[in-house]
């Protein structure tokens, strides 16, 4: 997937410290909230990373659905999530959370930790959306 957020979208999110994600295990089951940061890089790609790894709720629902719910500045948007396995964009994950995130020191040292590194999704528009 190479498709960005459009441009409206990935100013919501890159003002934004934190986001409101929704996720489901199933369409007919209740949303799950929680709140996470969500970074953009140089290159206007919207990324995402769970600070609890590879068990967390938010993140499993989010990969077996491919699709999440973002509330954010009182808008829902929703995306599409591409799980990231290159090093170029986790590596690019890990450098906007550190410009984003400096002053979190505690937090952003856990986000950047090996264990969480491969939790990185990259955002999309749902196609055909």
């Amino acid at each position: 997937m190479t498709e960005r957020l459009p441009g409206d979208v990935l100013a919501m999110v890159r003002d934004a410290r934190e986001v409101l994600i929704e996720t489901r295990p199933a369409p007919d089951v209740p949303p799950h909230r929680t709140v996470i940061w969500v970074v953009v890089d140089e290159q206007d790609r919207a990324f995402i990373r769970t600070v609890r790894g590879a068990t967390s709720r938010w993140y499993r629902e989010a990969l077996a659905a491919g699709t999440v719910g973002f509330l954010v500045d009182g808008q829902r948007v929703e995306v599409s999530v591409e799980h990231v396995q290159d090093e170029e964009r986790i590596e690019a994950c890990s450098q906007a959370m550190r410009r984003k995130y400096a002053t979190s020191r505690a937090s952003l040292a856990a986000m950047l930790l090996p264990a969480v590194l491969s939790t990185t999704l990259e955002l999309h528009p749902i196609a055909n959306a």
